[in-house]
This record gives structure tokens, C-alpha cells and sequence, in this order.
């Protein structure tokens, strides 16, 4: 219950309120955020589940297990997730000189897994889906333990980082509903490839539908405040920049091939921001909420807004070049996926 008062010649009983008496009043709490959370959250958490079981009808078991037993990509994509962007977090909260608080919620999004996000766009930049999949499994996985590690290391400066709620259920939920669409698209594609392909197409249409319609729902209808230090703003496009260019490189410097190139690209810079979204409403008091809430948003814009440009950036690259692309992803391992492209108008083979 939240107690509001004003001075008697301005004061109005607001008319939803339980009990007025001279100038205050009693109003009943908004629970509008809590509840257009928990709906777009199932919600979200099902439509993800079904667009990752499409994803799971473009990968082979056998390459799948290959980034498992020989997973070089895998530790590359470690690295970036749990190395570089907890560091780029720490960097860009000195940098700008930001509220303690504001600092804590940048570095949260640092050290979040990736998100299910970049294996949407994997696909349509024709990136490799076997390690983009392992990437996002594995970072969810070993976020049990990295993010309690990483926020020990990083929130000494301006917390106590045992004040930091970590939502083991939430991460438990986000790896279940990962893994097992996924090894049900896998055993599709085994068993009805024909039909998995067709899925394949459905889901990865949907995937990028639902991407933005999550960033507009989250902008439009959420009731956030966006009245937030203008430092976040900047941060909030610098940071996702940071993950998509660093990881890019670092994969380059690894020898990996250009299709693995663009997925640790993409696999570093998409956060998970709806597990930093819990994380933030659990830790932090009313108040300060209101310092930093929308922040995990506007990362989630504008991660899409670049990865959006990345895509542009390498159709027009496919098309100018054309066989030079086909040449240069040629080169790969045995274990690598090869999606062979997006074709709206290819029908499955007789």
C-alpha cells in the first residue's frame, strides 16, 4: 500500500483510492508490471520453446556431439561470454562514472548467458547452427556458476555481491526449455527430415517476428520508467556493439571459419536480458528500480537494432560477392552445419 499526500489546496482524492482521510489517501498497489510480466513471460517462454524445437530440425546429432567432444568453438564463445563482456561491463560502468546501482545492472548484464535470439539470426546470416546451439546450451549451463563468480570478481567496487539474487529457477527453466525442444527438433530431423525442413523455414520466420514483437511489447505496453540517466542510454547501444565486434574478432584470431565467425559474433553480443530482468526485480528495492529497470530493455533494443544491420551488412555482402561467400565458408570442419541458406520457395524433395 503506498500512502500519498499533497499540500490541502493542490490535494484530489484519486478515485480508486480505499481510504481518504484530509489530505492523504490510501491506494492499492499497481500490480500492472508484475502482471504484464508473469503473462509475457509464460508466454515468451512458450513461443521460444517451439521456435527452438524448429531450430533443432537443421541439426545433426553427430555434428552436434562434435562441438561437445572437440568443442573449440565452444571455449572461444566461453571466453567472450564470460571473459570479455563482464569486463566490457566493468570498463563502461568506470567510463562513464554512473550511480553504484546503475554500475550493478550493467555489470548483470555482462555476465548473463547468450540468448535464444542469436540462434534465430545464426540461421539467417547462414551461421553455423550446431555451434550456435551448443554455444547458448553450455553458456546457460555454465551461468550457473560464472555469474556468481563474475559478480564476486566485478561488484566488489560498489556491493556487497551476496545482495545480488541470482534466479537459479529461472536459468534451470531458460536450460529446459532449451535443451529438450532442441533434442526433439534433432530426433525430428533424424527420423522426418522432409518434414523438418518445412518447420525449419515456419520457425526461424517466426523467430524473427517474435524478436521484435518482444522489443516493441516491451517498449510500448511496459510501464517502466523512462525517464533513466541518459548514461544509460549510451551504454545500453555501446555495450551490445562491444559483444558483436569483440566476439567477431576474437573468433577471427582463433582460425575459426567465417561462418563460425559470425555465430560467436552473434552468440557474444545477445544477451539473455529477460534472465537479467529477474535478476534486477529480485535485488532491488522499489526505489532503486527506478534508476535502472528499463535498463535490460533498451540492451534488448538496440542488440536487436545491431544484429538487424549485421544481417543487412552480410545479405549485400552474399549478394555483391555471391561464390566468393560460398568459397570462404567452405572452408570448415567435419562437424560444422551447413543450413545452405534461406529459401522460401524450395519445396522437400520427392
Amino acid at each position: 500500500m503506498d500512502l500519498l499526500s499533497d499540500s490541502p489546496n493542490m490535494f484530489s482524492c484519486p478515485e480508486n483510492a480505499t481510504i481518504c482521510n484530509g489530505t492523504s489517501c490510501l491506494l492499492p498497489p499497481d500490480n500492472y508490471n508484475k502482471i504484464l510480466n508473469t503473462v509475457l513471460s509464460t508466454t515468451i517462454t512458450i513461443l521460444l520453446a517451439l521456435v527452438m524445437f524448429s531450430l533443432g530440425c537443421s541439426v545433426e546429432f553427430k555434428k552436434f556431439w562434435g562441438h561437445i567432444r572437440w568443442p573449440w568453438g565452444i571455449i572461444v564463445g566461453f571466453l567472450c561470454q564470460f571473459g570479455v563482456m563482464p569486463i566490457a561491463g566493468f570498463v563502461l560502468a568506470l567510463s562513464f562514472n554512473v550511480h553504484p546501482i546503475q554500475a550493478i545492472v550493467i555489470l548483470i548484464m555482462g555476465c548473463c548467458p547468450g540468448g535464444t535470439g542469436s540462434n534465430v539470426l545464426s540461421y539467417w546470416v547462414d551461421g553455423d547452427m550446431d555451434l550456435s546451439l551448443s554455444m547458448t546450451t553450455c553458456s546457460t549451463l555454465f551461468a550457473l556458476g560464472m555469474m556468481p563468480l563474475c559478480l564476486f570478481l566485478y561488484t566488489k567496487k560498489w556491493v556487497d555481491s551476496s545482495a545480488i539474487v541470482i534466479p537459479y529457477d529461472s536459468i534451470g527453466i531458460s536450460l529446459v526449455t532449451l535443451v529438450v525442444p532442441v533434442g526433439i527438433g534433432i530426433f525430428a530431423n533424424y527420423k522426418w527430415p522432409k518434414q523438418a525442413k518445412i518447420i525449419l523455414k515456419v520457425g526461424s520466420i517466426t523467430g524473427g517476428i517474435l524478436i521484435v514483437t518482444i522489443a516493441v511489447i516491451g517498449g510500448v505496453l511496459y510501464k517502466g520508467s523512462w525517464t533513466i540517466d541518459p548514461k544509460l542510454w549510451i551504454v545500453g547501444t555501446i555495450f551490445p556493439a562491444i559483444g558483436f565486434i569483440v566476439g567477431f574478432l576474437l573468433a577471427v584470431m582463433a582460425n575459426l571459419s567465417w561462418r563460425r565467425c559470425r555465430t560467436v559474433a552473434l552468440e557474444t553480443g545477445m544477451q539473455n536480458t529477460q534472465l537479467c530482468s529477474t535478476i534486477v526485480q529480485l535485488s532491488f528495492t522499489p526505489e532503486q528500480l527506478g534508476l535502472i529497470f528499463t535498463f535490460p530493455l533498451i540492451y534488448s533494443i538496440f542488440q536487436i537494432l545491431i544484429a538487424i544491420l549485421f544481417l543487412i551488412g552480410y545479405q549485400i555482402y552474399k549478394r555483391i560477392c555471391g561464390k566468393k561467400v560460398e568459397v570462404e565458408d567452405a572452408v570448415q570442419s567435419p562437424y560444422e552445419q551447413t543450413n545452405e541458406g534461406f529459401d522460401l520457395n524450395e519445396k522437400p524433395k520427392n
